[in-house]
């Protein structure tokens, strides 16, 4: 299952208006002794009006507020498809490097 987290964000400090979310999210898979792994890592950036009611200050943001504002820009469901084909791959190789010597 995919981790989400919100790494920081940015914002006016006049009012608290959030302008920025960096975001994150991890997946791994352990199979055997070995555990696969893959992240991705983006920002949002969001415009707002202080006097509009559902502005909600800095101080009284929780995680869940802001994930639900990066999820309206960014693909939930894709980017963790692209999470799992990539440990998919990790796991069952279509290339490798080296060479034969």
């Amino acid at each position: 299952m995919a981790t989400w987290t919100i790494a920081t964000l940015e914002r006016h400090v006049s009012d608290g208006g959030v302008i920025v979310a960096h975001w994150r999210v991890t997946e791994s898979e352990t199979v055997g002794e070995d555990t696969y792994s893959a992240s991705s890592y983006g920002t949002c950036s969001f415009s707002y009006d202080p006097e509009d009611p559902s502005f909600v200050p800095y101080d009284d943001l929780t995680e869940e507020v802001v994930m639900g504002w990066v999820w309206e820009e960014v693909d939930q469901e894709a980017t963790e498809a692209a999470l799992a084909a990539n440990i998919a791959e990790q796991k069952d190789p279509v290339t490798v490097d080296g060479v034969p010597w």
